[in-house]
């Protein structure tokens, strides 16, 4: 096994391992109801600010446009989102919610939550408020 000296090193690969891990263990919950990672992070982002562009979709998921149009394209099969040009931007479409794409983000959130807190339950208050401002030093580089 490869030692690390460099610490710099060391802390990617520690937080990179850590996120895997809660990411797996906080996926449980929206499995659960059939949903893609991308699926419910787009139902969460519509439920949470409403209608808007993919391109604003994209950018409130920290997404990569990649596959979000045949993720979209999907869901609206599956009834949970409308798609309907921009009136301001007819070269753009706007997406929302149906009210069955409502009724299944309000089904899985609350598991996602209940996953989240459990997951973070590892670290006290304090901790939590730490991490968070150190990790919000990355912000803006």
């Amino acid at each position: 096994m490869t030692e690390f000296k460099n610490s710099a090193v060391k802390l990617m690969v520690v937080m990179r391992k850590a996120f895997r891990t809660i990411d797996a263990k906080v996926s449980e919950s929206y499995k659960e109801d059939n949903l893609t990672a991308t699926q419910f992070a787009a139902l969460d982002v519509l439920y949470a600010k409403g209608e808007m562009t993919i391109g604003e979709l994209i950018d409130k998921m920290l997404a990569t446009s990649g596959n979000m149009t045949v993720v979209i394209k999907n869901m609206e099969k599956k009834g949970w989102v409308s798609r309907r040009l921009n009136p301001e931007d007819r070269r753009a479409y706007l997406v929302d919610l149906t009210s069955l794409g409502r009724r299944v983000i309000e089904r899985a959130l609350p598991a996602h939550i209940e996953k989240v807190e459990a997951v973070f339950s590892l670290l006290s208050e304090n901790e939590q408020e730490e991490l968070i401002a150190l990790l919000k030093k990355f912000k803006d580089l």
